[in-house]
C-alpha cells in the first residue's frame, strides 16, 4: 500500500466524521432544544439498533470480501504450484532436449506475461490477454501430443494434461474476479446506515468529548469502508494483490529460460 492509498484511506474517514458532523448540526438546529428525557431514551434504544444493524452488515461484507481475497491469493499459489509441476515434469518425461526446453520455455513466457502484463490488463480491463490463453494451449497440445513409451510416462503425462487442465480453469476464475464488482446496494446501506446512526446523536449536547465520540464512530466506520472498498478490487490498488507465487518462480530455475 503507497502513501497516496493511506492518504485516501484517511481522506475516506475525514469525509466520514464531516458528513456526521453536517448531519449533528442539523439535526441539533432543528430539534435541539425540543426534547426531553423520553427522547433521549427513545434516541439511544434507535442508535442501539440501527448501529448493531449497520455493524452487522459491515462485518459480512467485509467477512466475506476478505474470504474472496483470500481464495484469490491460493487460487494464484495453485496455478503456480501447476506451472512448477508441468515444468518439472517434463523433464522426468523425457521426451527429448528440445521438446524440455520448448515447455519450459514457454511456461517461463507464461510466467512473465501475467507478471508483466496480464495482472495490469486484468486491473484496467477485468479481461485476460489473448497472449496469455496461446501459451496457455501451446502448453496443453505439447503436454496431449506426448506420446508415452512406459508407465511412468503415462502417468507424468497425465498430470500435465490435469495440471494445463487447471492452468485453465484457475486462469477463468481470476478473470471471473477481477470483473465482479460491489454491489452498488451495499454502499448504499452502508452510507444510509452512517446517516441513520448520526441523527438520533442531537439528543446529546456537543461538548468536546460527545464531539470526540462521534469522530472516533465516524472515523472508524470510514476505515472500515475503506478496506471493504480495497479489497473488493485485488488486482487494482488500494487493495492490489501482487502475483507474488509467480514472481517467486521466475526468481528460481524458471527466471534462466
Amino acid at each position: 500500500m503507497t502513501l497516496s492509498d493511506i492518504g485516501l484511506g484517511v481522506g475516506i474517514a475525514l469525509a466520514n466524521i464531516a458528513v456526521i458532523f453536517a448531519i449533528y448540526a442539523l439535526t441539533r438546529r432543528i430539534w435541539g432544544g425540543r426534547q426531553t428525557t423520553e427522547t433521549k431514551d427513545l434516541a439511544g434504544s434507535v442508535i442501539f439498533r440501527i448501529a448493531s444493524l449497520h455493524g452487522l452488515i459491515l462485518a459480512l461484507v467485509f467477512a466475506q470480501e476478505l474470504i474472496d481475497y483470500s481464495e484469490i491469493r491460493a487460487d494464484l499459489v495453485s496455478e503456480a504450484t501447476a506451472v512448477a509441476d508441468i515444468f518439472n515434469d517434463i523433464r522426468r518425461f523425457d521426451a527429448g532436449e528440445e521438446v524440455t526446453a520448448e515447455v519450459q520455455g514457454t511456461l517461463a513466457a507464461y510466467l512473465r506475461h501475467v507478471v508483466n502484463h496480464e495482472w495490469a490488463e486484468l486491473s484496467e480491463t477485468g479481461k485476460l490477454t489473448a497472449e496469455g490463453w496461446i501459451l496457455r494451449e501451446a502448453i496443453y497440445e505439447t503436454a496431449l501430443n506426448l506420446a508415452p513409451a512406459t508407465l511412468r510416462q503415462t502417468d507424468l503425462r497425465a498430470h500435465m494434461v490435469a495440471k494445463a487442465q487447471a492452468i485453465a480453469e484457475l486462469r477463468q476464475k481470476r478473470e471471473n474476479n477481477a470483473a465482479r464488482e460491489l454491489s452498488g446496494l451495499f454502499w448504499f446501506a452502508a452510507l444510509a446506515g452512517v446517516v441513520c446512526v448520526a441523527v438520533p446523536y442531537f439528543t446529546f449536547a456537543p461538548t468536546p468529548l460527545h464531539l470526540a465520540l462521534l469522530s472516533l464512530y465516524g472515523g472508524y466506520t470510514g476505515v472500515i469502508m475503506f478496506v471493504i472498498f480495497a479489497f473488493s478490487d485485488p488486482f487494482a490498488n488500494p487493495g492490489a494483490l501482487p502475483p507474488t507465487a509467480f514472481t517467486q518462480l521466475l526468481a528460481g530455475e524458471m527466471g534462466q529460460y
